[in-house]
């Protein structure tokens, strides 16, 4: 028998197709993950804050390997689990597709100019003509991250007749590699960040990024806060030198309400919503995990894995 420490969150969806040489141990609350913990093998300490999913894997001695819905788990002690040789499957692709039709969506109300005819809405106000009238198709899309969310939100924009430069270290037809991108950055109307957050990817735009980007670009970002140099962004936003940014992740979050960024007419933010937008999360999630322990008890890799190294 393995015990598996487990959140009592995903037990309805779990318990009934657990094998019989899976012992489950439920908890509740942060104290009784740390009881059960040195007992674990299987690990899935999710919750909602981050602070204690750290303190439960560090009390984990006997873990063997951690599940997480978390696509991002760069918030957890990633050394120490390497250094007990513990296998690590994420949550990478389990929103990919949600936040696939959010970036869609974030690109198409702006170039619609929709926030306007919302507002018109509200004030019972009949427009007579749109807010915004640029057309996506035509237009040029540096894309970084071409991960389960990158390849997702390629295919769509194509479907708009946009033209998705991806980055990947590979390099390949159509695509730019990482030391190449910064240079081309004045080549594109829209620039989306899909990369995970490592300590390579950490303030990767900043102020001589954004001053390369063309008058008319729009950045789009649903990777994490901390892939953006915050001020320098505002500060480019103030100054008009690009068109807008649309947000769906802050550095802070959640971001103080005296924020610059809020009072912004060209930013949107939305909040870290986009991997919320949908119902089945936790379902896939499950699917997955019940997938993965047939996998474990074969001896065969479960995935996806992380690199712990590279933190992703």
């Amino acid at each position: 028998m393995s015990k598996a420490v487990m959140s009592a969150l995903i037990r309805p969806l779990v318990e009934p197709r657990l094998p019989d040489w899976v012992e489950p141990l439920w908890f509740m609350t942060k104290e009784q993950a740390l009881e059960f913990a040195p007992e674990a093998e299987i690990g899935w300490f999710d919750l909602n804050e981050k602070e204690p999913m750290v303190e439960i894997a560090h009390a984990a001695t006997n873990l063997k390997w951690l599940n997480s819905i978390y696509a991002g788990l760069d918030f957890m002690p990633l050394d120490v689990l390497a250094k007990r040789g513990v296998t690590v499957t994420n949550g990478v692709g389990i929103n990919a597709l949600t936040i696939a039709e959010y970036v869609v969506m974030l690109m198409l109300a702006h170039a619609k100019g929709y926030r306007e005819v919302v507002r018109a809405q509200e004030r019972h106000e009949w427009l007579l003509d749109s807010p915004g009238k640029r057309e996506l198709a035509g237009e040029r899309v540096l894309l970084l991250g071409l991960g389960a969310i990158g390849s997702l939100i390629k295919t769509r924009l194509e479907a708009f007749d946009m033209k998705v430069i991806p980055v990947r270290r590979s390099g390949g037809e159509g695509a730019l590699r990482p030391g190449e991108w910064r240079e081309k950055l004045g080549e594109f109307d829209w620039v989306i960040l899909a990369v995970p957050s490592t300590d390579e990817t950490r303030h990767m735009i900043g102020e001589i990024e954004l001053a390369a980007m063309r008058p008319n670009a729009v950045l789009v970002n649903i990777a994490r806060g901390d892939v953006v140099k915050q001020d320098d962004l505002v500060a480019a936003l103030e100054a008009k030198t690009i068109e807008a940014a649309l947000l769906d992740v802050t550095d802070p979050e959640p971001l103080p309400e005296d924020h610059p960024l809020w009072s912004l007419d060209n930013a949107q933010i939305t909040m870290h919503l986009s991997g919320r937008a949908q119902t089945k999360m936790f379902q896939r999630s499950a699917d997955r995990f019940i997938e993965n322990l047939e996998r474990w008890n074969k001896g065969e890799p479960v995935s996806p894995q992380m690199d712990l190294a590279a933190g992703y």
